[in-house]
């Protein structure tokens, strides 16, 4: 059974948390841009972890999605990270060889040691 769409956001440290999680498509994007605007509005660099280790499916509307929101976290000189396992959200990335652009972890852990070993 697939998990009913949720996003969460949280503060942690320096950045921001947002973990998503269901099938990403297009019918529940709109949810995902409104809490990415959110935090694109703080004042500052943006500092994104993306959660995305529950989510089983994304479709091109999901990745577009995070296409932007890596440009627009570029153009603000923050960093964006995504949270993935191992299964089709990676599979998709490096079929439209996103992967090289797109820095990834295994767990939110990991992704707070990349940043505090980059401090």
């Amino acid at each position: 059974m697939t998990p009913v769409f949720d996003v969460q956001t949280r503060r942690e440290n320096s950045c921001t948390v947002i973990r998503v999680s269901g099938e990403l498509d297009m019918a529940v994007a709109p949810r995902l841009r409104a809490a990415i605007d959110q935090v694109m509005e703080a004042p500052g660099r943006p500092c994104l972890v993306m959660d995305l280790t529950r989510v089983p499916f994304c479709d091109s509307v999901g990745l577009g999605i995070l296409v932007s929101t890596l440009t627009r976290v570029r153009d603000s000189r923050g960093r964006l990270v995504l949270v993935l396992e191992p299964g089709m959200i990676i599979h998709l990335l490096t079929i439209t060889n996103l992967d090289r652009h797109f820095e990834t972890y295994g767990s939110v852990q990991e992704a707070f040691g990349a940043f505090d070993a980059a401090a």
